[in-house]
């Protein structure tokens, strides 16, 4: 039997980037620009973006995360992610969920595919920064096995916050790849299970602005 989830993730693009900036006004104070994702999307060859939306039809195959589905099957964007590759290092530079959307695993949907898109494009580990005030973010994180490495001082420009700069072990590590299918797996039938659900709810991860 076909495998089923409430959502779908697969790459960004153009038309999706009215809804991406929606949700990008929504999450914090800085913006990105509709002519930075254009950027992103169609001239930064190192650059992996990916959204994440609700879906009409749910039928996966068991072990796919990106689906490319009829205009009928899918739903509204919910969610974005993108990384760049830099020489052997994937580089997060941006997670968000709308905030109606939060609390439902979409933010550990969207860095698990990350981490996966980039294992697949030969990266070895993946870095990024994340604000000191942002625990939840950091858990999340440090669950698919992101460790501190240093602290960049007054990092962000709106507030001069510092940001901790994080990474995986290499992907070949032993063990890595498989608490990736691990999660994988439990993540889905967290999913799944809200197939059930009437409303999303309470709070969820963040992107940091870049």
């Amino acid at each position: 039997m076909a495998d089923r989830l409430p959502y779908i993730v697969e790459p960004m693009a153009l038309a999706d980037i009215d809804r991406v900036l929606e949700i990008e006004q929504l999450s914090f104070s800085a913006p990105w620009s509709a002519r930075a994702y254009r950027y992103e999307i169609t001239q930064n060859e190192h650059s992996t973006m990916l959204i994440v939306r609700r879906a009409r039809q749910q039928r996966f195959a068991p072990i796919d995360w990106i689906r490319f589905l009829s205009p009928s099957a899918r739903g509204p964007v919910v969610g974005y992610a993108g990384f760049w590759l830099l020489v052997d290092d994937a580089h997060i530079a941006t997670i968000a969920v709308h905030p109606d959307w939060r609390g439902r695993g979409l933010g550990e949907l969207l860095l698990l595919s990350l981490l996966e898109a980039a294992a697949k494009l030969g990266a070895a580990r993946a870095t990024l920064e994340v604000r000191v005030s942002n625990k939840v973010a950091q858990s999340l994180y440090r669950k698919y096995g992101f460790q501190r490495m240093s602290r960049a001082k007054r990092y962000y420009a709106d507030n001069n916050e510092d940001a901790y700069i994080m990474a995986t072990p290499s992907f070949e590590t032993h063990g890595f790849r498989d608490s990736l299918r691990e999660r994988r797996a439990k993540l889905r039938t967290r999913l799944r299970e809200q197939v059930r659900s009437a409303e999303p709810h309470e709070q969820g991860i963040q992107k940091e602005p870049h």
